[in-house]
C-alpha cells in the first residue's frame, strides 16, 4: 500500500467514525424524544382517564339521587287513582238523592273527606302537588288538551275546564291535566 492509499484509507476511516458519530447524536435525540412522546401520551391518557372516571363517578351520584327522589315515582302515580275515585265517590253520593235522605249521610260524607284530606296531606309530605290549569294559558308540557270549546270572551288557548286533575312531584310531571281550551270563533265554519 503506498502512502496515498493509506491516507485515503485513514480518511474513509475517519469520515465513517464521523458519520458514526453524528448518527449516534442525532439517535440519542430521537431516543429522547420518542420516550417524552411517549410519558406525554401516558401523562394524557392518564388524564382522561381519570377525567372519564370523575365523570361517571358524578353521573352514578346523580342517577342514585335521583332514585332516591323519584324512587317511588309509579308508586305515586298508580296512587293518584286513588283520590279520583274518592272524589268521584264523595260526588255521587252528594248527587244521590237516596242517599241525601239517610240520617247517616253528612257522617259518611266526613269519613270519605278526612280520607281524602289525609291522602293529600301524605301526597304533599312526599313533593306531589296539583297543577294549577283553570284561566291559564294552555301548556302541552302541564297539559293535555280533551276538547275545544268556543269562547269569544277569553283568549284562544286558555283552559276553561278541567277533566282531571294533574299532578306534579318535585317539579316533574306525575299526570298531565285533562283539559278543555278555548278556540277562536270560526265564523265560516258556522256558515
Amino acid at each position: 500500500m503506498t502512502k496515498s492509499d493509506k491516507k485515503n484509507k485513514d480518511q474513509s476511516l475517519q469520515e465513517d467514525k464521523d458519520l458514526s458519530k453524528e448518527n449516534e447524536k442525532e439517535q440519542i435525540p430521537e431516543k429522547e424524544e420518542s420516550i417524552e412522546d411517549k410519558l406525554k401520551k401516558a401523562e394524557d391518557k392518564l388524564l382522561r382517564t381519570m377525567a372519564e372516571m370523575e365523570n361517571q363517578r358524578r353521573r352514578f351520584e346523580k342517577e342514585r339521587q335521583e332514585a332516591f327522589e323519584f324512587g317511588g315515582f309509579n308508586f305515586a302515580k298508580e296512587s293518584l287513582s286513588l283520590l279520583d275515585n274518592i272524589e268521584r265517590a264523595t260526588t255521587s253520593f252528594k248527587n244521590d238523592e237516596r242517599l241525601k235522605n239517610n240520617k247517616d249521610f253528612e257522617k259518611i260524607i266526613e269519613g270519605i273527606e278526612v280520607v281524602k284530606k289525609d291522602l293529600i296531606s301524605i301526597f304533599k309530605k312526599n313533593g306531589i302537588e296539583v297543577i294549577e290549569c283553570v284561566n291559564k294559558k294552555f301548556d302541552p308540557n302541564f297539559h293535555q288538551a280533551m276538547l275545544e270549546v268556543v269562547d269569544s270572551s277569553k283568549e284562544p288557548g286558555t283552559v276553561v275546564q278541567e277533566i282531571q286533575k294533574g299532578y306534579l312531584m318535585k317539579n316533574r310531571l306525575l299526570r298531565p291535566s285533562l283539559v278543555g281550551v278555548t278556540k277562536k270563533n270560526d265564523k265560516k265554519s258556522e256558515k
